[in-house]
């Protein structure tokens, strides 16, 4: 755990070196808080389901912008060949930078918490709901992260681990989409729900944006990130020899 402690260290902490993490963040914040505020406003709902509902579309462009570094910068600054010499297991290394990448996530996550604060003060809004949407926010970044630390991985170019990146977590999230199964289904029967059951993010986060806490939506999320991290594993280890 210590070695993957020094990892993160030295990952957070790269974050914040540069005035891109503090862009990132307030652009997270401005364009989040500001798709939420004009319903908001217009509709009077004291709720956050738009704010919640907006972020797997979101997350798809936020997300990858974070993580595409990951690998990719140790590889163009010719760094990744000292990591994998190091007296660490890779495991320790990509948990390491895992966690750094999704502790910045929720930082920039954190700073959303007025909205909820000033939907208690002018109404009585389902706290529940609220608390499962930020569940959902938390294991959606998560996978997405997951994702992008893979993709980053097989890729030397940050450019191109973001695009890679971005039409993975896309993938994800078109094929929950009911429409767009069908359409699948039309053209191979069956095929469409199986890959909206199986792989279909939308049907498992709008649960829990609903403040549903099922295992199943749990599991979902906790064992396709698990998935694509120790697909990453194995892709240092395949590296090292």
């Amino acid at each position: 755990m210590s070695n993957a402690l020094t990892i993160f260290r030295r990952e957070f902490s790269a974050y914040f070196n540069s005035p891109i993490a503090y862009i990132f963040i307030i652009v997270f914040l401005i364009l989040n808080c500001g798709l939420f505020m004009t319903p908001f406003f217009l509709q009077g709902n004291a709720d956050m389901r738009d704010f919640f509902g907006n972020l797997p579309l979101f997350l798809i462009f936020f997300i990858p912008a974070v993580s595409m570094r990951l690998w990719a910068e140790d590889k163009s600054n010719g760094t990744f060949e000292l990591l994998m010499t190091l007296p660490m297991k890779s495991s320790e290394v990509m948990f390491g930078k895992y966690f750094a990448a999704m502790a910045f996530y929720c930082i920039a996550l954190l700073g959303t918490l007025p909205i909820p604060l000033m939907l208690m003060m002018l109404g009585n809004p389902d706290l529940g709901a609220i608390f499962g949407g930020y569940i959902g926010a938390i294991l959606l970044g998560g996978l997405y992260m997951s994702v992008g630390i893979f993709t980053s991985g097989l890729l030397k170019d940050q450019i191109t681990a973001f695009i890679l990146g971005m039409l993975a977590c896309f993938a994800l999230f078109l094929i929950g989409i009911p429409a767009v199964s069908a359409t699948i289904d039309g053209w191979f029967s069956g095929f469409g729900s199986f890959l909206q059951n199986a792989f279909g993010l939308m049907p498992h986060y709008q649960s829990l944006q609903r403040g549903v806490l099922d295992i199943s939506d749990l599991l979902y999320f906790v064992t396709l990130t698990g998935a694509f991290l120790v697909m990453n594993t194995y892709w240092l280890e395949g590296r090292k020899y």
